[in-house]
């Protein structure tokens, strides 16, 4: 539960402008998304999506068959408040991802927020062996997480850091590079973070 608590206070006392993490546009996942071509009908889940504005961007792409997932009920919440009508057109799910065991698989998966908190070695493999049970065969994976030249922390928690090769190695045997970048993220207080980025294919 201390998990949850802290995200639950997190988005209980944080707007979402001074979240660090804050996009107002999630370029990486837009561009990956059309270097793919993925189809409108194309199912996409956002893992821990929090308030973040994906599912505002994917509804105004066209996107369809949209599920967001994280563990914070208030962070779905405050996104379900903003979207209002709209959020009856997106799956809502208030899981750890740890627990995660969907009835369905998915085109295409996109973690930005939770798999870099991952430390535990055992945590870390969970994670792998979900993801790659809840993506179809040739479907997509985009992972973004810290770079080797990120943040150590982030929301007062521990998070791994990863290269390029780190992330492969991590997937390896799963899932095959399409391409991997690193982005250059700008916080509400004015700092910068280093992102590794890595869009991949199931096999």
């Amino acid at each position: 539960m201390a998990k949850k608590e802290h995200w639950e206070k997190i988005f209980a006392t944080k707007p979402q402008e001074k979240l660090t993490w804050f996009q107002n546009h999630p370029k990486a996942l837009v561009e990956c998304l059309h270097t793919i071509e993925l189809s409108k009908d194309g199912s996409i889940i956002d893992i821990g999506g929090g308030d973040s504005l994906v599912p505002d961007t994917l509804l105004k792409l066209g996107y369809k068959d949209i599920t967001v997932l994280d563990v914070s009920s208030r962070a779905i919440q405050r996104s379900q408040k903003r979207l209002g009508e709209n959020a009856e057109n997106i799956a809502w799910i208030e899981k750890d991802i740890l627990s995660f065991h969907p009835a369905r698989q998915y085109d295409f998966w996109y973690d930005r927020a939770v798999f870099h908190f991952l430390t535990d070695p055992s945590d870390i493999r969970t994670y792998v062996e979900i993801c790659a049970e809840s993506i179809r065969k040739d479907g997509y994976f985009l992972l973004g997480t810290f770079s080797e030249d990120g943040p150590e922390k982030c929301s007062g928690l521990d998070i791994t850091q990863y290269s390029e090769e780190k992330m492969l190695l991590t997937f390896k045997g799963f899932f095959k590079k399409i391409t991997c970048f690193k982005e250059t993220h700008h916080t509400s207080s004015g700092g910068t973070q280093s992102f590794q980025f890595c869009l991949l294919k199931k096999g």
